[in-house]
């Protein structure tokens, strides 16, 4: 879910009159900030001769690095290495190998999942979600998590106070009640971080699970029934009458774990008073061990930081030599995004975009069809996924280069909110990213230039309005 207006719209259910005049006075107060110049990003950056990759055992030597990453792409047109240096650069962030990677589709999957690894935890679970919903879901999540709290395992949970805005506050109060430690993150009421600064634009949009410090999960997925509902075409319920979600999480084991575990801490630092509970001491970092082949960049980003998934995102595309495919659900970019997927086109790339065609959030998805008649002015390929919700955040490059975490193309997931995402750097994953994109690619429809010339002025009119708040979604 993303944009600001649209979650006060969908979750103020107290006193939302009174709410709106002092929101907009905020909106109205806050300076703008903006996206770095990264048209030339390449040539701006001064990277390594070799990438930094990190194992269990350690930091290996260029030699060592540069060998491995040859090894992951020995028929690519790509200097990997090469690439892989830029990044560092760009992100700050190293290559960590050994790490095991299960791509899971949609929600019933991934809670599954999740579940399954909540079960299992005997130290510590820490859960960082934008949304906690008090529903069938957000129950049953909270009755796991409890029951895993009394029988000696310590829970920690960070949600976010704008998206959690409709779970009402005896819903944290049981969870708190019962041992757990819970932290809001920016609250919307400025009296809970009186003279800490009242950051009401600045969202925490990450979703984190971290088990025992040994297993990860990160993506799209918020805990809540919308979210745990499958995609229409993947479900194989024949009974499901409404259309669901399309959404992707990922869940990661190996030594990139200890990344998304510092993040969550870091985090919880970040926004713990002096009347909040304190972490318990637990074995948050314990030795990591390989867990598979797979290489990965964790990435991060927050307001007012150095914009690396942005960063991350204009590289893959202006380096980018056979096949740019997005899929997205919130797309409202900066004229920066745009030039780096028309002159990807324009120099012969395939680049090819899902996006929606029923969304939880119309203002924004107007927005981002407002940007169609350039992109398709270019040779870019756009597809409007069908018959379901459309809620991923993932992408794949030249088929080794892949991404999923819970940063949409837009504006506010580049500026105002807290971001991850896992970048992994292997053509086996990339194949298994592929695929997931040729099976949205079927239940999709193309967005022809002829086609979008006949749209009504109707349409033509709400892209035009949504388009002036695109600052904001």
């Amino acid at each position: 879910m993303t944009g600001f207006l649209h979650h006060l719209n969908c979750r103020l259910t107290v006193h939302r009159a009174a709410l709106l005049p002092l929101v907009a006075l905020c909106l109205t107060l806050t300076a703008c900030a903006s996206l770095p110049d990264v048209r030339y990003l390449k040539t701006s950056l001064t990277p390594q001769d070799t990438p930094t990759v990190r194992t269990a055992q350690g930091e290996l030597s260029p030699q060592r690095s540069e060998s491995l990453l040859a090894q992951r792409l020995r028929n690519a047109k790509v200097d990997l290495p090469e690439m892989a240096a830029l990044e560092e650069a760009a992100t700050n962030s190293p290559l960590i190998a050994g790490n095991k990677l299960t791509l899971l589709n949609d929600g019933p999957q991934t809670m599954k999942a999740m579940i399954e690894a909540i079960k299992g935890a005997r130290d510590h679970i820490n859960l960082e979600t934008y949304i906690f919903g008090q529903d069938t879901m957000g129950d049953e999540f909270a009755d796991l998590l409890i029951e895993k709290q009394q029988a000696g395992v310590q829970v920690n949970i960070i949600y976010d106070s704008v998206g959690s805005l409709g779970t009402r506050p005896e819903f944290f109060q049981r969870l708190r009640d019962a041992g757990i430690a819970v932290l809001e993150f920016h609250p919307v009421n400025p009296l809970k971080r009186f003279g800490s600064g009242w950051r009401l634009n600045n969202r925490d949009h990450r979703k984190i699970l971290v088990v025992d410090g040994k297993i990860a999960f990160t993506g799209g997925i918020n805990i809540t029934d919308d979210y745990s509902s499958g995609s229409l075409f993947r479900s194989k319920s024949k009974s499901q009458k409404h259309l669901g979600w399309r959404d992707t999480h990922i869940r990661v084991e190996g030594p990139a774990v200890a990344s998304f575990q510092w993040l969550f801490l870091q985090t919880w630092v970040s926004q713990h008073k002096e009347s909040d509970v304190d972490l318990a001491a637990r074995k948050y970092f314990p030795p990591l061990k390989p867990a598979g082949n797979k290489i990965v960049r964790v990435i991060a980003s927050e307001p007012n930081g150095d914009y690396e998934t942005y960063k991350a995102y204009v590289l893959a595309m202006q380096q980018a030599k056979t096949s740019i495919h997005i899929t997205n659900s919130y797309f409202v970019p900066d004229q920066q995004l745009i030039e780096a997927l028309t002159d990807a086109a324009r120099r012969g790339v395939e680049v090819k975009v899902i996006f929606p065609a029923v969304s939880d959030a119309s203002l924004v998805m107007h927005a981002g069809r407002s940007y169609y008649t350039e992109l398709l002015s270019s040779g870019v390929r756009i597809f409007e996924l069908q018959a379901s919700v459309l809620h991923a955040k993932t992408a794949v490059i030249d088929g080794y280069w892949s991404t999923v975490g819970s940063t949409n193309l837009d504006m506010r997931s580049f500026l105002h909110n807290s971001e991850v995402n896992l970048i992994a750097i292997d053509q086996e994953f990339g194949s298994i990213m592929e695929s997931a994109f040729n099976e949205d690619l079927k239940n999709s429809i193309e967005v022809t230039p002829e086609k979008w010339a006949e749209r009504p002025l109707s349409d033509r009119l709400q892209e035009w309005f949504a388009r002036q708040f695109e600052y904001w979604l």
